[in-house]
C-alpha cells in the first residue's frame, strides 16, 4: 500500500509518441495543444475500417538511439545489438526506456539486483504476426527461428533486461487500456515492499493490425464517423459531438526509485507518486461502470492520505466515447462531490489518440509534465462540453500552479485504475 508522503518518487521518463519522440517535444505538444491525430498513410488490403489514427511517424531506431544522451557508450553499444533486428514495438520501449534511464542517472548508480522492471501491455505483437502471416503462407520456412521468442510478450522483458542488465523482479501487466496504470501501482508496491529500489515501467506501442482495427470498429468503440474526412477534429473527448476513441500509438517509461535511493544519489525527485488503486466491477463486458470507477478514485485517495479537496487536477481516461465520457463524468462529480467544479479537468487521448496498452504511462508523463511545469493543457477539440459544471481546460492551455493531481484509466473486462500525485 502506498500511503502518504513522497517514498515512491518519479525520477525518470522517456516517450516515443505521435507528437514527440523525446519528453521536451511531447511537453510542448501538450502545452501548444499540438494533435498527431491525421489520415493513416499505411496502406493495407482489406483497406482500414477506420483510416484515421495518431500513429508514431518518421521512426528510426539507429536515429533515435543516436539522439539519446547522456548514456554510457557500452549502454548505447547493448542497445544497438539487443533490438536493432526487434520489432517496431520492442525497439520504441527501448529508446523510451534509454530516455527515462539517463533522466534519473541510472547507470552503475543502483546494484542491478535492486532494479525492477514492469512492462504494461499485452497482445504486443499482433501487426508484427499480421505482416509476416502473407509470406508465411506462401513460404513457411520464411520465418526466423526468432520468430517463437518475438512473438511473445515477454520479448520485451527479456530485450530490455538484456540491455540495462537488470537482475531484480521482472514481469508484464495486462489491464487493457489501464495497463499502464496497473503497471505504475504493481511497480510502487515492489519498491513499498523494499523488494526494489528502483523499477522501469514500460508502456509498450499498442501496434494494432487492420483486424484489430476491425474489431474495435464491429464493436462501436471507435470514433470517426461524421469526422471522417477531418482527421483533426475526431477525436473529442467530452464534447457532445464525440463518437468513439480514435487509436494512437506511443511508448512511454517512468523510473520509480525509492525516497532513500533518490536522495542517497542526489537525483531530483519529478514528482512522488502518493497512492494508487485497482478496482474491478465484475464483468467481461466492455462497458464502463460509474460505481467501479468511483471506487477506484476514492480508493486511491485513501490510499494516498489525500482528501477529494486536495486535488487541483485530474487527467481524466476521456476516451471520447459517448458512454464512456458520461460515466466518467459522473464518477467524478461522485467522488469530488462541492469540491467538484473546482477541479482542473483535460483527457490527453484528445492531442495523443488512444495508446491503449501505453496510454496510462502516456499520461501520468503527461500529469508529471504538468505539475511541474505550472499549466493545464487544452482539451482539443472540446466545443461543447457534456457537462456544465464542470471545470474543462478550454481550447488554449491554461497557466496554473498544480500540488496535487489524479491520472484515472479504465479498461476492457471491468478494470477501474487511479493513482495520485503531489508535486515535489
Amino acid at each position: 500500500m502506498m500511503v502518504g508522503g513522497s517514498a515512491v518518487r518519479v525520477t525518470g521518463t522517456g516517450i516515443v509518441s505521435s507528437i514527440g519522440h523525446d519528453v521536451a517535444t511531447f511537453g510542448q505538444s501538450l502545452a501548444a495543444g499540438k494533435s498527431g491525430v491525421r489520415r493513416l498513410t499505411r496502406e493495407t488490403a482489406p483497406p482500414l475500417a477506420v483510416p484515421i489514427g495518431a500513429e508514431i511517424e518518421d521512426f528510426s531506431f539507429q536515429t533515435a538511439l543516436r539522439a539519446v544522451s547522456d548514456i554510457p557508450d557500452a549502454l548505447t553499444d547493448a542497445a544497438a545489438r539487443g533490438a536493432r533486428r526487434a520489432p517496431f514495438a520492442v525497439q520504441a520501449s527501448v529508446i523510451a526506456a534509454l530516455q527515462a534511464w539517463a533522466q534519473a542517472r541510472l547507470p552503475g548508480a543502483i546494484p542491478p539486483e535492486r532494479i525492477a522492471l514492469v512492462v504494461a501491455g499485452h497482445n504486443t505483437t499482433q501487426n508484427y504476426q499480421y505482416g509476416l502471416y502473407p509470406e508465411f503462407l506462401q513460404n513457411p520456412e520464411y520465418l526466423s527461428p526468432r520468430y517463437a521468442v518475438q512473438v511473445m510478450d515477454s520479448n520485451q522483458v527479456g530485450v530490455l533486461s538484456e540491455i540495462f542488465g537488470i537482475k531484480g523482479e521482472g514481469f508484464i501487466t495486462g489491464g487493457a487500456s489501464a495497463s499502464g496504470n496497473v503497471g505504475v501501482i504493481q511497480a510502487a508496491r515492489l519498491i513499498q515492499a523494499g523488494l526494489a529500489d528502483a523499477c522501469l515501467v514500460v508502456g509498450v506501442v499498442a501496434d494494432l493490425s487492420p483486424m484489430e482495427m476491425q474489431g474495435f470498429h464491429a464493436l462501436g468503440a471507435m470514433g470517426a464517423k461524421r469526422f471522417r474526412d477531418y482527421p483533426e477534429k475526431a477525436c473529442r473527448p467530452f464534447d457532445s459531438q464525440h463518437e468513439g476513441f480514435i487509436y494512437g500509438q506511443a511508448a512511454a517509461c517512468l523510473v520509480l526509485e525509492a525516497a532513500e535511493s533518490a536522495d542517497a544519489r542526489g537525483i531530483a525527485s519529478l514528482a512522488a507518486i502518493l497512492g494508487g488503486a485497482i478496482r474491478l466491477h465484475a464483468t467481461s463486458s466492455p462497458s464502463p461502470d460509474l460505481d467501479g470507477e468511483a471506487e477506484a478514485m476514492r480508493a486511491a485517495l485513501r490510499q494516498s492520505g489525500a482528501a477529494a479537496g486536495d486535488i487541483d487536477y485530474l487527467n481524466t481516461h476521456g476516451t471520447s466515447s459517448p458512454l464512456g465520457d458520461r460515466t466518467e463524468i459522473a464518477a467524478i462529480e461522485q467522488v469530488f462531490g462541492d469540491h467538484f467544479p473546482n477541479v482542473w479537468l483535460n483527457a490527453t487521448k484528445g492531442l495523443t489518440g488512444h495508446c491503449l496498452n501505453s496510454a496510462g504511462v502516456v499520461e501520468i508523463i503527461a500529469t508529471v509534465i504538468q505539475l511541474r511545469e505550472g499549466f493545464i493543457h487544452p482539451n482539443l477539440n472540446l466545443e461543447t462540453p457534456i457537462h456544465d459544471r464542470a471545470r474543462f481546460c478550454g481550447a488554449a492551455a491554461v497557466r496554473q500552479p498544480i500540488h496535487v493531481a489524479m491520472s484515472n484509466a479504465f479498461g476492457f473486462g471491468g478494470i477501474n485504475t487511479s493513482i495520485v500525485l503531489r508535486r515535489t
